[in-house]
């Protein structure tokens, strides 16, 4: 059987802290990634016939 472990307040906004910091990271590269993607397929990539 497995018991939970009560995490004190310091413990979760330690932990929140953390997450936000993780989402915050992953949506910059994402963003990054986006960004790097448009400049390598060029400027005229909206100008594209569709």
């Amino acid at each position: 059987m497995v018991t939970m472990m009560q995490l004190t307040e310091e413990q979760l906004r330690s932990r929140r802290s953390r997450s936000k910091a993780i989402a915050w990271t992953l949506i910059a590269l994402v963003a990054l990634f986006f960004v790097v993607t448009i400049v390598k397929m060029g400027g005229n990539i909206v100008n594209r016939p569709l």
